[in-house]
């Protein structure tokens, strides 16, 4: 669309900003708090409580011992990849009693990046079961923990038993290029996936 400035000659070209809901999903501990507040560029809201002794024997600490929140409802942030293009990211929560919230969070969302810790693969079944079955286009992120990626993309598509139209990528959820590479391979895949 052409603007005409008040000055007269000079002419402007406006584009139409798109917006797109994206959901970062995931199992407890699996770093979506993380992977959200690293790539937003604003502030991100955080619905963090402080862990209690009533998770107890209920979350399981095993890999992420010093972890002293969780999210209880959702995380939210934004990022713009393009002038005309911007993202807005809900976290969910990753414990099963708050997967109520899940249907609410996903409404409207283009797509999904689900981030997998493969030290407990089990931990991600939920959610790629999930996204399958509402047939929302989803990535799977390989979010290595002590800069440690002990299984290929390929060796966890066979474990999780997903088609091969699924990109499977390796990430680190601390790092602001690698979360948005996650974000832009999400992008591309549910857009391709509009198309067929």
């Amino acid at each position: 669309m052409d603007f005409a400035s008040s000055s007269g000659g000079a002419v402007s070209e406006s584009r139409a900003t798109t917006s797109a809901k994206i959901v970062v999903a995931g199992g407890f501990g699996v770093g979506k708090t993380t992977f959200v507040g690293a790539v937003s560029e604003i502030n991100p809201l955080r619905t963090e409580a402080v862990m209690t002794s009533a998770s107890a024997g209920i979350d399981d600490l095993t890999h992420t011992g010093d972890k002293t929140t969780t999210t209880v409802a959702m995380d939210f942030g934004r990022i713009t990849l393009d002038q005309d293009l911007i993202l807005y990211l809900f976290g969910t929560p990753g414990q099963d009693r708050f997967w109520f919230m899940w249907d609410d969070l996903v409404r409207g969302a283009i797509g999904a990046v689900v981030l997998v810790d493969t030290r407990r693969l089990a931990d991600c079944f939920p959610a790629v079961d999930y996204f399958e079955n509402s047939g929302l286009p989803f990535v799977i992120a390989l979010n290595g923990f002590d800069g440690q990626q002990p299984y290929t993309p390929e060796e966890v598509r066979e474990a999780l038993q997903i088609g091969p139209d699924a990109p499977i990528i390796t990430t680190d959820a601390r790092h602001r290029a690698d979360a948005k590479s996650a974000l832009i391979t999400l992008v591309e895949h549910a857009l391709m996936a509009r198309l067929r």
